[in-house]
């Protein structure tokens, strides 16, 4: 019976298999990068999850597996007190998933360093 489990390949779940948690969160996002022919883009569009480690985007673009891209959250100008950061920079992050369905894509992120 051991032998049998251990022939048995392990498959882990979706959850298992990630580093960290993802929320389903949807937040604005400047998608900066190159195009699947060379020509750079920065188009607005938004998470559909987000964890520490990486995030799920739709996108308009085509992008390469393995591709570096930068996200930016937009943000309103800061207030006068100096209370509010001027602004957040951006997070660059390797494509590690890809899936188109019909015109748009969805593209599963890994952040180059994880979110604090």
């Amino acid at each position: 019976m051991a032998t049998e489990l251990l022939k048995e390949p392990q498959r882990l779940t979706q959850a298992e298999r990630r580093r960290s948690p993802r929320i389903r969160l949807q937040v604005p996002v400047f998608l900066r990068g190159a195009d699947a022919a060379g020509g750079d883009f920065l188009e607005l569009t938004k998470t559909i999850n987000i964890s520490s480690t990486g995030a799920c985007i739709a996108c308009s673009h085509s992008v390469r597996a393995d591709q570096i891209v930068q996200l930016t959250i937009p943000a309103p100008s800061p207030t006068a007190s100096g209370l509010v950061p001027p602004g957040t920079p951006p997070l660059t992050a390797r494509v590690h998933r890809l899936e188109s369905v019909g015109d748009l894509h969805l593209v599963g992120l890994e952040f180059l360093r994880p979110l604090d």
